[in-house]
């Protein structure tokens, strides 16, 4: 049993590195200014501060986020809420952005976006390097990992989860042998292979790499060298590690219960809302009032929410939602929703079963049904939405699950000009 100087030991000598490249083109108008990972989840917070604070929280304070499509916003958030660390200390969340430092393009893949910075990792001298996608919603404490990876004697450890069979072909599965070495990695396959003992099961990889640093460097560079390659780590350093090397698969377990962990890709519009108003639930999955883990981020000072009006035919009331600092209830009603931050609902409205982002106005007489509302939109008065899928579909992104994604460049307000 590894003990927790030992951890902090394997943590204090780990660079973790990022990967915030991404669209996210799944999450459609979502991500048409922003990257993935800079996209407000949980009333507060963004994606990339998930991956952030489990670094945090598991003693890994060096830290560099890979950065290329539209990263504004995301390195904004970085600048004004992760400059909290000591660099006297050896402290750092350092941003990587697409630079052409070893060749004249920007990041081909996952794999070539770290090759890239090569330099760098190598300048940081760490013993392992941690590779996390920025794009999912979860809390991970990543010291036993590490030590797992040290204990089995493994080049490379991928952490992995169950998933149902029929979502597997959104991610990398994993066939695992003997002493939980993995035999096949194949990415996003078209029919995922179900786990021994059940066919409804599938182990996915969550994106999770621990390398020794050496083995990584060495990979990388035969990988750069491979025209044929995709650059990918899924697609083709991890296949091609595992004849020759220790490549292992950690399980990802809550460490209370033992079973299943949290772990949630919120790259559709349905998945990103239902992961939002999961929040909402009583007793929710994802717990954001652990103050043994918090997850830590950047927002703005602002007043508390305020609710007013109590009349009979004005009320302002909020009931099964989590609602941001600086919103206003306005004689209005909402109900299983979650509002981000300075979210005005003026009287006679309502909003149901929605994810409201910041600082939107919804006014007089609004019904809004089963819906995300972009940042910064301002819904006219009387504005229905969710009820009639014909009329929305006019105007509005409708997901398969009948979600209605709402922009303001749909209601005709450009937020972003660029003429």
């Amino acid at each position: 049993m590894h003990t927790e100087r030992f951890v902090s030991r394997l943590t204090r000598n780990t660079l973790a590195l990022i990967l915030a490249g991404g669209r996210g083109s799944r999450l459609k108008d979502l991500t048409n200014w922003r990257a993935k990972p800079a996209v407000p989840f949980g009333g507060k917070f963004r994606i990339i501060d998930f991956p952030l604070s489990n670094c945090i929280n598991s003693g890994i304070r060096r830290i560099g986020v890979l950065t290329q499509y539209k990263a504004h916003s995301l390195i904004q958030h970085i600048q004004k809420g992760w400059g909290f660390l000591r660099g006297e200390f050896g402290e750092f969340v350092e941003l990587m952005p697409a630079q052409q430092r070893i060749q004249p393009s920007w990041y081909l893949g996952t794999a070539d976006a770290v090759y890239q910075n090569l330099d760098i990792i190598r300048n940081h001298g760490p013993d392992f390097v941690l590779i996390l996608a920025g794009d999912h919603i979860y809390k991970m404490d990543y010291g036993p990992m590490i030590a797992f990876h040290v204990e089995r004697q493994a080049d490379l450890t991928v952490g992995c989860i169950e998933v149902p069979v029929h979502e597997g072909r959104d991610f990398g599965i994993v066939a695992v042998g003997e002493g939980g070495r993995i035999v096949e990695f194949q990415e996003k396959p078209e029919h995922p292979k179900p786990i021994p003992g059940s066919e409804e099961l599938a182990l996915a990889s969550m994106g999770i790499y621990v390398f020794n640093t050496a083995f990584l460097i060495e990979q990388l560079i035969k990988d750069a060298d491979n025209p044929k390659s995709a650059h990918d780590f899924g697609k083709d350093i991890i296949p091609a590690a595992l004849e020759k090397y220790r490549v292992i698969a950690y399980p990802f377990r809550d460490v209370q219960s033992g079973q299943r962990g949290y772990w949630r890709d919120v790259g559709t519009v349905d998945a990103f809302w239902l992961a939002n108003l999961e929040l909402a639930d009583a007793v929710p999955d994802l717990n954001l009032y652990d103050t043994a883990w918090p997850i830590w981020t950047y927002q703005e000072q602002l007043p508390p929410a305020k609710f007013i009006y109590d009349e009979e035919d004005r009320l302002g009331l909020a009931v099964n939602s989590m609602v941001s600092g600086g919103c206003i209830i306005c004689g209005a009603v909402v109900r299983h929703s979650l509002l981000f931050s300075n979210v005005r609902v003026d009287s006679d409205a309502s909003v149901t079963d929605s994810v409201v982002l910041p600082n939107v106005e919804i006014e007089r007489g609004c019904r809004i049904r089963r819906a995300v509302i972009d940042k910064g939109c301002r819904l006219p008065a009387g504005t229905v939405i969710g009820e009639n899928t014909e009329e929305d579909a006019k105007r509005y992104f409708i997901s398969p699950r009948g979600i209605v994604l709402v922009t303001p460049e749909m209601l005709g307000q450009s937020l972003h000009h660029v003429r």
